[in-house]
């Protein structure tokens, strides 16, 4: 806690306006929403690299998110960190009732996921009447990751296709559509089915019991490898990408995938 404490009177010096850090004190909530969302990120990737030495850091900058809000919370008189501690304690509490209450025990991860989201739905009605089960998505997430959780919003509410295989005919029907968009050569019509092939992908993975933000950072790890090694083939060679044609680039690139 002492920790803690050192923390909170480090960032109250960085907004002090006498003596305090220009930049800390032109920050607003919506200057420094960005930053908090980058370092989620700069955590994730930490993790996914299992880079633990480096994880200490990313975490205490995430914190420092948290203490700047708070800190601009409690000069305008809105809340402060105390607060804030406060209500994420109240809210475990309140939503792991099986744990520090009466109700059944929960026996799975599952079981407790399907409690937790059932909870939150009664959260919300109780706040604003009936809403809608889509209510509480926000919508500054990342579009993939914002698509899947309506889609699951959206199948826990009994809104689902049959099966996987179902999901995925759907899928192909979009691609198809694509397809006629792009003979047609309708701008707004591509962009349009575009959109539905990815909502798709989504629908699929979802139905598959795959993250698609998962799949697609794999995609994107395989995708960032294969493209160093053609880079480091070819300077093997004494050449460089742009020497080669496309046609070149694309049969070493498919040389490579061959023997992966």
């Amino acid at each position: 806690m002492a920790s803690v404490e050192k923390l909170l009177e480090i960032m109250v010096r960085l907004r002090d306006p006498q003596g305090g850090c220009p930049w800390d004190l032109e920050q607003t909530f919506e200057t420094i929403a960005p930053y908090t969302i980058e370092e989620a990120y700069e955590v994730e990737d930490a993790i996914s690299r299992a880079d633990w030495s480096a994880l200490p850091g990313e975490l205490g900058d995430l914190l420092l998110q948290v203490v700047f809000h708070a800190q601009m919370a409690q000069e305008e008189g809105k809340f402060g960190f105390a607060e804030v501690v406060e209500a994420i304690c109240e809210k475990l509490v309140r939503r792991h009732p099986h744990v520090f209450g009466e109700a059944s025990e929960v026996r799975t991860a599952a079981d407790q996921t399907e409690a937790w989201e059932a909870m939150k739905a009664r959260e919300r009605q109780a706040e604003g009447g009936p809403g809608s089960a889509l209510d509480g998505v926000p919508m500054g997430l990342p579009a993939l990751t914002r698509a899947h959780k309506l889609q699951s919003r959206a199948r826990r509410a009994g809104f689902r296709w049959p099966g996987a295989s179902e999901s995925r005919g759907k899928l192909e029907g979009e691609v198809r559509e694509l397809r006629d968009a792009v003979a047609g050569g309708d701008a707004v019509r591509i962009l349009d089915e575009l959109g539905d092939v990815f909502f798709s992908c989504t629908s699929a993975a979802g139905e598959l019991g795959i993250d698609p933000e998962t799949a697609v950072r794999a995609a994107n790890a395989k995708f960032d490898a294969r493209f160093r090694r053609m880079e480091a083939e070819l300077a093997g060679r004494g050449e460089e990408l742009s020497s080669k044609s496309p046609d070149e680039l694309i049969r070493l690139w498919n040389e490579l995938k061959s023997g992966d």
